[in-house]
């Protein structure tokens, strides 16, 4: 079920110069929120910006009725949003995405995320607490990273690396990765963040026959598959012709092995 509601902002912070944690509270998203799910935020009271803004839930607290979600400004309409204070009234949309991250326990699971794309991984770390959780976070530098402190809370080993080596080990969380796979069984791999990221991710997980589910971004005009403008082509041809999932609507969430990326 999906619900549209106003609500009140009730947690503000700045993260970083330019990310921001929004929390509101809404008893019928936390009841049935899943990890990997996201919100449709219309960030104005007029129509410019006429589209709202696809979030990804970044943490539930079932028992205080809590939704949070953590954004960048990257434009007029997470700019608008950002000015938004402690009282004001958000119009929200949700939860949105039928592709969940499917929550195993009992094995040994990977979590590698990539810049803004760890936001959606947290939800999905607590949720994995009988597994053992191997995060790999990578940046593009010491000033880009982020929620360090929350991860290692949910975490059995986190790995930080950074593009430049500013922090953490130089190089691509990948490349951690790939050094474990050396040495430790992984039964199943969760992933988020930019493309050649996840392209790089899908490739592993199929070379070394890895179960992996991805959170992809996609521009969203709609948020419920009806626009059609967030497509991804799947990887299997029925009859001699690709046919396509939306990103909004069958995702957020997919099995890299079931998509065209």
């Amino acid at each position: 079920m999906i619900f549209n509601f106003k609500t009140k902002l009730i947690i503000k912070e700045q993260l970083k110069p330019n990310i921001f944690k929004f929390g509101i509270k809404s008893k019928e998203i936390a009841d049935i929120a899943k990890p990997g799910q996201f919100l449709e935020i219309k960030v104005s009271n007029g129509i410019d910006p006429f589209l709202r803004r696809p979030i990804s839930i970044y943490n539930i607290d079932r028992q205080k009725e809590i939704i949070e979600f953590i954004f960048q400004i990257k434009g007029n309409g997470t700019n608008i949003l950002s000015k938004k204070n402690i009282g004001d009234e958000i119009d929200i949309i949700g939860p949105i995405g039928d592709g969940v991250f499917k929550i195993i326990q009992n094995k040994k699971v990977a979590i590698l995320g990539g810049g803004i794309g760890v936001f959606p991984l947290y939800e999905l770390a607590k949720n994995l607490r009988e597994s053992e959780v191997n995060t790999y976070l990578g940046f593009r530098n010491k000033e880009a990273v982020i929620l360090e402190d929350e991860f290692k809370k949910v975490s059995n080993q986190l790995v930080i690396s950074t593009d430049d080596g500013s922090y953490g080990v130089r190089g691509f969380a990948i490349d951690e990765l790939k050094k474990d796979l050396q040495k430790k069984q992984i039964d199943f791999i969760y992933s988020c963040g930019p493309l050649p990221m996840l392209k790089a991710i899908r490739e592993l997980s199929i070379e070394k026959n890895i179960p992996c589910q991805v959170s992809l971004e996609e521009r969203m005009a709609c948020g419920v598959g009806v626009c059609l403008g967030c497509a991804v082509k799947k990887t299997k041809v029925v009859e001699g012709e690709f046919s396509y999932n939306y990103v909004c609507k069958n995702g957020p969430v997919f099995y890299a092995q079931d998509i065209e990326i």
